[in-house]
């Protein structure tokens, strides 16, 4: 697919999927720089399209004391460093109008979370920006209903959009992903798994989310078996004391040989 649109992105005209990956929030500066840096060294030998995600702050926390970012614009200056150092897109999340306009300085994709995709004022606002923009698929959103968020986007004059799956409520404390979805979001926009938020399991009564990490590749074979756009995958070199989402991460040790079997299944599978 064509992704020129995208600022400094590699490996475009490949037949990979492209790829989301990084961190769940920016703990600081060396991390970041330290799983890009060992990202983009496996995605450049694959020939895979990436985008380096970290978010600058997490607003939807279980807990009033859960760790929510190390300062706004500290966060965001450490994703435009890594942007600048490795010569690689970035995409973080927002959560508020007045935070489109202060990422879009710093980063090149806006990410919508799924329980914001709803807001038109925060959904227009990531628009005007003119930055892609990347919506993720409610929880509790049919496939089908994205079409209305895609839409929100294009009419403002953005045509830069993605929708991202990040599974279903399936009771109270799992999530399921609905393969079919993936081909009819992709009549109205270019789609990407993610691949560990559906890995999730919340509303644990601790207060902290769980999360299946032994089912991560399984679940990103699926969607490359299914011709998935893209991939999102968080990924950290220590998930166990990662500050956010550390329960359904991917260990960095462990993302070389994911890729490299998704690699060669997307061959199988296009016969190329």
């Amino acid at each position: 697919m064509d992704l020129s649109y995208i600022p400094n992105i590699k490996h475009q005209d490949s037949n990979n999927f492209f790829l989301l990956a990084g961190p769940c929030a920016i703990e600081g500066e060396d991390m970041a720089l330290r799983i890009a840096e060992k990202v983009v060294s496996i995605t450049n030998d694959l020939k895979i399209p990436y985008v380096f995600k970290g978010s600058f702050k997490k607003a939807n926390r279980s807990r009033i004391d859960s760790f929510t970012g190390i300062g706004d614009e500290k966060a965001l200056k450490i994703l435009q460093k890594v942007g600048q150092t490795f010569d690689i897109p970035t995409i973080t999340d927002i959560h508020e109008v007045s935070d489109a306009e202060m990422a879009a300085e710093y980063v090149d994709v806006l990410q919508i979370p799924a329980f914001l995709v709803r807001q038109t004022d925060l959904v227009v606002a990531a628009a005007n920006t003119d930055k892609v923009v990347n919506l993720k698929k409610g929880q509790f959103m049919s496939p089908g209903a994205m079409k209305h968020a895609v839409q929100k986007v294009k009419d403002s004059g953005n045509d830069k959009v993605w929708v991202t799956d990040r599974g279903t409520m399936f009771g109270y404390q799992d999530m399921i992903v609905d393969f079919r979805g993936i081909p009819e979001m992709q009549k109205f926009a270019p789609t990407v798994l993610d691949v560990t938020h559906s890995l999730q399991q919340p509303n644990q009564t601790i207060g902290v989310t769980g999360g299946r990490p032994d089912m991560i590749e399984t679940i990103a074979r699926a969607g490359v078996v299914n011709n998935v756009d893209g991939l999102f995958i968080e990924t950290h070199f220590n998930p166990s004391n990662a500050k956010s989402d550390g329960a359904n991460m991917l260990h960095l040790d462990n993302l070389e040989p994911l890729l490299s079997n998704l690699v060669a299944i997307r061959k199988v599978v296009n016969g190329f």
